[in-house]
């Protein structure tokens, strides 16, 4: 019998992600909305308590709204918005970081999705934290880039309108409040005792993302090589069917000395690169921030949580 699946904001871009996804899949039954009832509770209600799976790809107020509409304790959640990601009674949905978080999903009724660069960020310092290498009041930095593709369907408007302003020709640095919405997540999952400092750049092609953590040696609670650190996230991530650990400096991935950022796009791969020296190293993941940053990892989520094959249409 084939699962029930409601995808509740469906025409939004993670939504639309999910569902083309599902295209080609016969083990799952897509429960549509009508579109004069997209925003209808009653029948949102409804269609979220008959169905085993419903995905939340909706604004952070909207997701608490659904969940509150759901009475049957038998439907099993997966919210990519915000709202729910350091909540009490959800599972983070990044099954790679460690055993007990795939354990987690496994068996969860609410699991919520991570963000884009929260998993790029997580996927560096929270191996970091818990090998002892890095103190959990390092001062850490982050720098990011990001495809405008995340940014949401203004921004994609923009970046796509042919009379444009010349600024969006030029990558774009935001969140220069340091208030940006991935922040608590970033550093709850990481366990770092205080808030890093994130830069993210929105820049001019459609999707793909790259998230850097560089280190100063000489600063962590470990004395460790460059090498050292390569071969601990190599551990970390061995046997992981969805994030790689390139070569020490990228070798064997990258032909030359510089790591892109779109070249993973429309998959739900992340590639993990460690460089630098003994004195300084940086760490940096490589993913597509509409797949493993947001829809192939709600799909691989609710992979797992059925007890099918995780890589099941990805």
């Amino acid at each position: 019998m084939a699962y029930k699946i409601f995808i509740d904001g469906k025409d939004g871009t993670t939504g639309l992600k999910i569902y083309e996804r599902f295209a080609q899949r016969n083990d799952i039954e897509l429960m549509q909305i009508s579109e004069d009832k997209r925003k209808d509770s009653g029948e949102r209600r409804r269609l979220i308590n008959e169905s085993d799976f419903t995905f939340l790809c909706l604004p952070d107020a909207a997701a608490v709204e659904s969940v509150a509409l759901c009475t049957n304790p038998h439907v099993r959640i997966l919210d990519s918005s915000t709202a729910h990601r350091t909540a009490a009674g959800w599972d983070y949905g990044f099954p790679e970081l460690a055993p007990a978080f795939r354990s987690s999903i496994e068996k969860s009724n609410r699991v919520a999705v991570p963000g884009c660069y929260a998993s790029g960020f997580g996927s560096i310092c929270y191996p970091l934290t818990v090998s002892g290498i890095m103190q959990r009041d390092y001062p850490v930095v982050c720098h990011a880039v990001s495809g405008y593709s995340g940014a949401g369907k203004k921004a994609i408007a923009q970046y796509e309108d042919a009379e444009r302003s010349v600024e969006f020709d030029s990558p774009r640095l935001y969140a220069l409040t340091q208030q940006h919405k991935h922040l608590p997540e970033m550093q709850k999952v990481s366990g770092l005792s205080y808030t890093p400092i994130f830069d993210p750049y929105i820049c001019d092609y459609f999707s793909g993302m790259s998230v850097t953590v560089p280190l100063y040696a000489r600063l962590l609670a470990k004395k460790v090589t460059a090498h050292d650190v390569w071969e601990m996230f190599s551990n970390q991530y061995d046997g992981c069917r969805f994030v790689k650990v390139a070569g020490f400096m990228g070798e064997g991935t990258l032909p030359e000395p510089f790591i892109p950022a779109n070249t993973l796009d429309g998959t739900n791969n992340m590639e993990i690169f460690v460089c630098g020296n003994d004195e300084r190293i940086m760490i940096t993941s490589r993913f597509d921030n509409l797949g493993k940053g947001a829809s192939g990892a709600a799909v691989q989520c609710m992979n797992i949580m059925m007890g099918i094959d995780e890589g099941t249409g990805l």
